[in-house]
């Protein structure tokens, strides 16, 4: 079964800049959307960003527009978040997940990676 892998949490000051990782652990990530999300303590998950197959679609979530970006290496092995000007309203669990083509929800989620932002 594939599984993603998360990386590049850790401890920033607001204002900082941290770039997550998703990588999958058997094969490319080119055939799947991929998505991630958040969820802070005590609270629900919720939707961060997702980038298409192909590359050439992104989708942003409002709060985040303008400080994030999502991307996928040239070769699809890689999804990256770019999370710049981080405030510590950020500080939460940041998933991967990935969905096939004709799948509607994502089925497929990572571990997770803790992203801790200090004031």
């Amino acid at each position: 079964q594939v599984k993603l892998v998360e990386s590049g949490g850790g401890l920033v000051q607001a204002g900082g800049s941290l770039r997550l990782s998703c990588a999958a652990s058997t094969r490319t990530l080119a055939s799947f959307t991929v998505g991630w999300f958040r969820q802070a303590p005590g609270q629900e998950r919720e939707f961060v960003a997702a980038i298409s197959r192909g590359g050439r679609d992104a989708k942003i979530e409002d709060s985040v527009k303008g400080r994030f970006t999502i991307s996928r290496d040239k070769t699809q092995n890689t999804v990256f978040l770019q999370m710049n000007n981080l405030k510590p309203e950020d500080t939460a669990v940041y998933y991967c997940a990935a969905k096939g083509l004709g799948t509607s929800s994502y089925d497929l989620w990572g571990q997770g990676t803790q992203v801790t932002v200090s004031s």
